[in-house]
């Protein structure tokens, strides 16, 4: 089995990511039974799109082979390529990626059934509206947007 995890950085031992579409890095962990057997980096480059981050990178993830992916918030528009091409998505903890997978394996993970708010991305902020945008927010974070943009 395949699955993805939305990832801050490289390897297993990275943190996992609290967001799928916009997030650095997806650890593709190769699993057999109840053991890890391999894994595989792969560059988020849809993170930095203006827009339709989450569709680019649930299309990588599927592309990649993964049945699974593990993640935090996953918007609607992800969601559905999902839905579309049988992925099923599970909401990640705080830890690596190595203990996602692990937990995921024990059944220890929550299946996520409906998408994430949109608008949960990096960045927008009061300004940009719907919050899709790394670091593009130019409010203070009043917007549908968590408001972690850099303010100018």
């Amino acid at each position: 089995m395949k699955i993805a995890v939305s990832s801050t950085g490289q390897g297993l031992k990275s943190q996992s990511s609290q967001v799928f579409g916009r997030c650095p890095w997806f650890v593709i962990v190769e699993t057999d039974g109840k053991k890890i057997i391999a894994h595989k980096d792969v560059q988020n480059n849809a993170a930095i799109q203006a827009a339709g981050a989450g569709i680019a990178s649930a299309q990588l993830v599927g592309n990649e082979g993964a049945t699974v992916v593990i993640s935090g918030a996953v918007g609607p528009r992800a969601f559905s390529v999902f839905q579309q091409v049988g992925i099923e998505a599970y909401l990640g903890t705080g830890g690596t990626v190595e203990e996602n997978v692990m937990l995921f394996i024990s059944g220890k993970l929550s299946k996520i059934n409906t998408p994430g708010v949109m608008g949960t991305g990096m960045g927008g902020g009061f300004n940009s509206g719907t919050g899709r945008g790394m670091g593009l927010g130019r409010g203070g974070g009043f917007g549908a947007g968590r408001g972690m943009g850099r303010r100018q």
